[in-house]
């Protein structure tokens, strides 16, 4: 099974834009950052950006490398792949994978729920469409 690179660069892409699209300030940032208890006037992150934002990418092309294979490994059992079932592959692995596993980490971390609800419905998503590129390339 050969990992198409063009497809993980842009699927990687999107996904680092549909984070960034999604928790944007005119977006969810702001009722996210208040479900998180937080001070709109606080400003999110640490000191070093470089490593939020050199993590989100290294985070990112793992997610679309990982989505390359097991969408590989989908085509060679079915015989074929489209966008659509790459979109279902995508959608299912946010669900069934990134959303689950991160909501006991909220529960027992004492994170509101309403804030997991936006990070998962944002993995969905871009896994979503991770897969539907990566499928249709």
């Amino acid at each position: 099974m050969e990992i198409n690179l063009l497809s993980v660069a842009v699927a990687s892409i999107a996904g680092i834009v549909i984070g960034a699209v999604w928790f944007g300030p005119k977006t969810f940032f702001p009722l996210w950052w208040k479900f998180l208890g937080k001070n709109p006037a606080e400003q999110p992150g640490t000191d070093n950006m470089a490593v939020i934002f050199g993590s989100t990418t290294v985070a990112a092309i793992i997610q679309a490398v990982v989505m390359a294979i097991v969408i590989g490994l989908a085509e060679q059992a079915t015989g074929g792949m489209n966008t659509v079932t790459g979109l279902a592959i995508g959608a299912l692995m946010g669900v069934g994978f990134a959303a689950t596993s991160s909501v006991s980490h909220h529960l027992f971390g004492g994170f509101p729920i309403k804030a997991w609800v936006l990070e998962a419905g944002q993995d969905i998503v871009a896994l979503a469409a991770m897969g539907a590129i990566i499928a249709s390339v």
